[in-house]
């Protein structure tokens, strides 16, 4: 997978090092030797990752770390410090500052190249989410994912070393909802069954090889967006970069520092409630595009779509299918006494009776104004008519509140009924019958149901 990769240090050696290794991988390099061009870079989106050096005169790489992390524009950028410092307290403070992960210098070549590709994969996922949360333009996903601080997660550790899991727990604990698993098999059925922000696993389990249930957990719908974080021995290098290679999101090195596990499972927290906030942008937008915004029904888009399934399926052609078409009767009247902010309260009240008096499996859409269509599945015309009378009555009897319920006022509404006919090749044909018999209620005095001739 080839990306673009922002190299910053203020040594020229040093960029040409990383270039030469990166250029022969396929990647893109594009450099900076000092932090105003690098967050410039950043700014204009020429990059999908940062390998950024910690030690530079004048802004050190710990504070061009936090300036892009804190920018909801460059917020979801990678940044890997290079450092020769390899201190806990150092590596602290980058975690501290936003950095997904460290390499250490001298870099391994190994090393830089699993971490670069395992954190450009994360961000092309991330890069699709961004692009339809923000094309939808429903909230704004980039500023939540600033703003988020990564705690009160739900945690599960799968180690068996009762000891190690006791440490793990107490550190995470004063931030976390944390529970402690010893049986892997347990732990790959808890995580699919339950609502876990993050997963740390133990690559030394007794009898059972961690990498797989890392693997596994990578593998099933239920937990593949779920962060991972290995365990593993200071020996355990080659087993790091194939948890890597499959996937893994981090790794912590024995003996764990307390600060530091802490930081990296919150760099993981924010990480997956950013791209948690990113999918429910794309639902919300999938749903506005589909629903009208004053009722909450589904729209006329939705409605022509599901009709239009109805007539081309083959194994939907041949079952019963009818179709109410309702209208309120003078609801000009209503917004020209009353106000259309009343004429709004009814429909959303009309809307909602409607609702409460039909099926799951009918599909209620706005047709336009104040006209509504339900489309009755596996209905014939008698009990169609029947569903039409319930909903006539429901309108009539109960007042609707208006002016936010300081009043009320009487609505009656009438309803043409059809079904399917053998002769009906497009939708239109049974809509044209059911818009005919609403007609004929409207003309017979209103507040009627009336069912289309076969």
């Amino acid at each position: 997978m080839s990306a673009r990769v922002l190299i910053v240090d203020d040594l020229f050696p040093n960029l040409k090092l990383l270039e030469t290794k990166l250029t022969v991988e396929y990647f893109d390099v594009v450099s900076a030797m000092n932090g105003p061009d690098a967050l410039a870079i950043c700014e204009k989106g020429l990059c999908d990752i940062v390998l950024l050096d910690v030690m530079m005169p004048g802004m050190d790489g710990f504070e061009v770390c936090r300036r892009i992390k804190s920018t909801p524009t460059t917020a979801h950028l990678p940044v890997v410090m290079v450092t020769a410092l390899d201190q806990p307290s150092d590596r602290l403070r980058g975690l501290d500052a936003g950095a997904d992960d460290f390499l250490t210098k001298p870099i391994d070549d190994t090393a830089l190249l699993a971490r670069v590709r395992s954190l450009v994969r994360l961000k092309a996922i991330t890069d699709e989410l961004r692009s339809r949360a923000m094309s939808s333009r429903v909230g704004d996903p980039l500023a939540a994912a600033a703003a988020e601080t990564g705690q009160n997660a739900n945690l599960l550790i799968v180690e068996d070393r009762r000891s190690a899991a006791d440490r793990l727990a107490a550190a995470l604990g004063q931030y976390h909802c944390v529970e402690v698993e010893n049986d892997p098999h347990k732990a790959l059925v808890k995580a699919t069954d339950g609502a876990y922000d993050l997963v740390l696993v133990s690559l030394d389990l007794a009898g059972f090889d961690g990498l797989r249930l890392c693997s596994q957990l990578r593998s099933l719908d239920r937990t593949r967006t779920l962060p991972v974080v290995m365990i593993a021995d200071p020996g355990d290098r080659a087993r790091i970069m194939r948890g890597l290679d499959l996937g893994v999101h981090d790794y912590l090195v024995r003996p764990i520092d307390r600060n530091e596990l802490v930081a990296r499972v919150r760099t993981q927290v924010r990480r997956r409630r950013f791209a948690h906030s990113l999918r429910e942008s794309v639902q919300a937008s999938m749903e506005l595009a589909v629903t009208d915004g004053l009722t909450g029904l589904h729209n006329r888009r939705y409605l022509d779509s599901h009709l239009a399934g109805l007539f081309s399926e083959p194994s939907l052609r041949g079952r019963p299918v009818a179709v109410l078409l309702l209208d309120i009767d003078r609801f000009k009247s209503i917004n020209d006494r009353f106000g259309h902010e009343a004429g709004d309260e009814v429909l959303r009240d009309f809307a909602a009776r409607i609702r409460a008096q039909t099926r799951g499996v009918d599909v209620v859409a706005r047709f336009g104004g104040e006209e509504i269509v339900i489309v009755v599945p596996d209905t014939r015309l008698d009990g169609a008519r029947q569903v039409a009378e319930r909903i006539r009555e429901r309108i009539e009897v109960v007042p609707f509140p208006i002016h936010r319920g300081t009043s009320t006022i009487d609505v009656t509404v009438s309803i043409g009924v059809a079904e399917r006919l053998p002769g009906d090749e497009t939708p239109g044909d049974l809509l044209k019958r059911a818009d005919t018999a609403l007609y004929r209620a409207k003309k017979e005095g209103r507040n009627r149901v009336v069912a289309a001739a076969a």
